[in-house]
C-alpha cells in the first residue's frame, strides 16, 4: 500500500530525511517513532503529497506521488500535527465543505457525514459550532474529516497530542476501530506505551534516518540480543532450573516462588521447542510467555546507539 524508496529531503546544507526506505501491507499500523526534528513530519508530508522531496521515490498503491499527487490524494487521508478549523461553521457544514472538495454527490456526503460523526462520537454535536467544541473533539473532527473520501491510506501525525487522558483513551479506540475496517495507517506519537499496543509494527527515525524497523520484540531482540520468558510452574523444582540450565539458549535464570524469568537467545521456534522439552520431561507448566518490551525502553537505547 505505501513504498518509500531512497527517500532524501534537503533544506540548504541541512538533511531532514536521509535515504529512508519504507514498506507498508494494507492493513498495516505502523507507528513513527522519534525526536522532535528527527524527520517524521517531513516525511509524512512528503507522503501527503505536500511537500517534495530532494530525491527518492514514494509510492501509494503503485501510485507515484510525485507524478500523480491528485490521484495519491484519492487514496490517502492526511490528519497533520496542527491543523486549522473554520470557527464560523457547524460540525456539519465543516465535514460537508470537505466532502464537496473531494468531489462527493450531496447524497454521498451526507451518508458519510453521519457515518463518520457516529465513528468519532459526535453525533450529537452534529449543529454545534465548531469552535465550540474541546480540544479533543477538534480532534476527532479532524479525524473524521480525513475519511471523508474513505481513504485506504491513513497518514496521522501525533492524533493524540494535547488530549487528557480520557480524549486519548477515545481516539486508541477509534484508531482499534479503523485497524479492524483494515485502512492502512501511519501513526506517530509521543505516548509511546499506546503505539506498542495499537501498532502492527514501529519504526524509529533519529536524524532523519530510520535505524530500525519491524515489530517491537524483533528490534528488542536486535538491540539486546535476548528474549525474557516468564515461566510459571506448578511447584519450582530443582528438575526444572537444572533441565532449563542445560538447554544451549538459555543464558541466565532469575525468579522466585514458582515463577522464573529467563533470558532466552532463540527465536519463536526455539521457544516452542523448550516449552515442547519442559513438557516432555514431565515439569509442571502453568504459564509460558515471553515478556512484551517497553518501547519507551527500545527507543531509549536505540537514541543512545545513534548517539554514539
Amino acid at each position: 500500500m505505501l513504498r518509500i524508496v531512497n527517500l532524501v529531503k534537503k533544506y540548504g546544507n541541512f538533511t531532514a530525511v536521509d535515504n529512508l526506505n519504507l514498506e507498508l501491507e494494507k492493513g498495516d499500523i505502523y507507528g513513527f517513532v522519534g525526536p522532535n526534528g528527527a524527520g517524521k513530519t517531513t516525511t509524512m508530508r512528503i507522503v501527503a503529497t505536500l511537500l517534495e522531496a530532494t530525491s527518492g521515490t514514494v509510492l501509494v498503491d503503485g501510485i507515484n506521488a510525485s507524478e500523480n499527487p491528485v490521484r495519491v490524494r484519492e487514496k490517502i487521508g492526511y490528519m497533520p500535527d496542527f491543523f486549522g478549523v473554520y470557527d464560523n461553521l457547524k460540525v456539519d457544514e465543516y465535514m460537508d465543505f470537505y466532502g464537496s472538495c473531494y468531489g462527493l454527490s450531496k447524497a454521498e456526503r451526507s451518508k458519510r457525514i453521519d457515518e463518520l460523526l457516529e465513528l468519532v462520537d459526535l453525533r450529537d454535536k452534529k449543529h454545534e459550532y465548531v469552535d465550540t467544541l474541546s480540544r479533543g473533539m477538534k480532534q476527532r473532527l479532524c479525524l473524521a474529516r480525513s475519511l471523508i473520501h474513505n481513504p485506504e491510506l491513513l497518514i496521522l501525525d501525533e492524533p493524540a497530542s494535547g488530549m487528557d487522558p480520557r480524549a486519548r483513551l477515545e481516539m486508541k479506540g477509534i484508531l482499534k476501530t479503523l485497524k479492524d475496517m483494515d485502512k492502512t495507517i501511519l501513526i506517530s506519537s509521543h505516548i509511546l506505551h499506546e503505539l506498542a499496543e495499537l501498532c502492527t509494527s514501529i519504526g524509529i527515525i533519529e536524524r532523519g534516518r530510520l535505524v530500525y524497523s519491524g515489530r517491537l520484540q524483533d528490534i528488542m531482540r536486535r538491540i539486546t540480543g535476548k528474549t525474557i520468558l516468564e515461566i510459571t510452574l506448578l511447584d519450582k523444582t530443582d528438575k526444572a532450573v537444572n533441565l532449563l540450565r542445560e538447554q544451549p539458549l538459555v543464558e541466565d535464570i532469575y525468579g522466585e516462588d514458582n515463577t522464573l524469568e529467563v533470558s532466552f537467545n532463540g527465536g519463536e521456534q526455539d521457544m516452542a521447542d523448550l516449552l515442547r522439552l519442559l513438557i516432555n520431561h514431565g515439569i509442571p507448566v502453568l504459564s509460558f510467555t515471553r515478556e512484551e518490551g517497553s518501547l519507551e525502553e527500545v527507543f531509549m537505547e536505540v537514541t543512545r546507539h545513534a548517539d554514539r
